[in-house]
């Protein structure tokens, strides 16, 4: 039976290094880290989103402003606002929430973000300096993710990899992340020719396919450790992930479970990505 990897209590503990490094950063510079919001959005999800993010960014004492504009926002506007906090000092991260309203284009706001407050690590620069191995800011969940694989004792270098997803938000960087450890990676996708087999290859197996249950158990190695990026229906209305939780548990080495694995680690990992910009900012490396 797997080790049930949980990224509840780990996203706790990386927030509590959050704080501690939060509080220190404070005391030496006479101010707290800075994370702005923007949410110019209707989505209900990226309301409650946006809600825990402020919550949690306040409980590491991470200062900052969630900026809510209503419809009528124009998008000339909204650069300009990415622009005033591009140019504020006590702003050290930079957050749109997506999506953004219908009339809005998000690539050239997202694009207009300076790459140093770039919490996300979406822009074409961290995207790049993250596969020429040059460090920055890396995208939050492949980010949580490679911290669960740590806490679960795995042994990347020389491991076969296996990301199914070429999503920019998880799968490509997700891969980038292994391969910068050693990892033999393979990336796939829903497209891939004998999929399952590839699947069963791997001693290292991260699924951010967007497909409820359809890693199954004759997809994976027995032994291997499974991150499970998914969030999706059952047919019964269920949270469930893209691995099929009760087939795999039995045979991995670890798993994440859906929910309480994975997705606590994204919010976690987006105030120690501002906690990191606030210092290289500083000028402390």
């Amino acid at each position: 039976m797997a080790t049930r990897i949980d990224g509840k209590a780990i996203a706790q503990a990386v927030r509590s290094e959050v704080a501690s490094g939060v509080a220190e950063f404070t005391q030496r510079h006479g101010r707290a880290p800075g994370l702005h919001v923007i949410l110019a959005g209707d989505d209900p999800a990226s309301a409650v989103y946006v809600r825990n993010k402020e919550k949690m960014a306040k409980e590491v004492g991470i200062a900052g402003e969630v900026h809510r504009p209503d419809r009528s926002i124009t998008q000339d506007e909204l650069m300009a606002l990415v622009s005033q906090l591009n140019a504020d000092p006590q702003v050290d991260g930079i957050l749109v929430q997506l999506p953004l309203f219908q009339h809005l284009v998000a690539a050239p706001v997202l694009d207009l973000i300076d790459p140093a407050k770039d919490v996300d690590g979406f822009h074409p620069v961290n995207v790049g300096r993250l596969w020429s191995g040059l460090g920055g800011l890396v995208p939050c969940t492949p980010r949580g993710c490679m911290r669960l694989l740590a806490e679960a004792g795995a042994e990347l270098k020389g491991a076969r990899a296996m990301v199914v997803g070429r999503s920019n938000l998880v799968g490509k960087p997700m891969a980038a992340l292994l391969l910068a450890q050693h990892c033999t990676v393979t990336l796939a996708h829903s497209r891939t020719r004998d999929l399952g087999q590839r699947c069963r290859e791997a001693d290292i197996l991260v699924a951010a396919v967007g497909r409820a249950k359809m890693i199954k158990r004759d997809w994976v190695k027995p032994g291997a450790i499974v991150i499970d990026v998914g969030m999706n229906r059952d047919e019964n209305g269920k949270l469930c992930g893209d691995v099929d939780y009760a087939e795999v548990e039995p045979i991995a080495q670890a798993i994440t479970p859906v929910p309480g694995g994975v997705g606590p680690m994204t919010i976690a990992m987006l105030l120690d990505n501002t906690l990191t910009a606030a210092k290289a900012r500083e000028g402390e490396g």
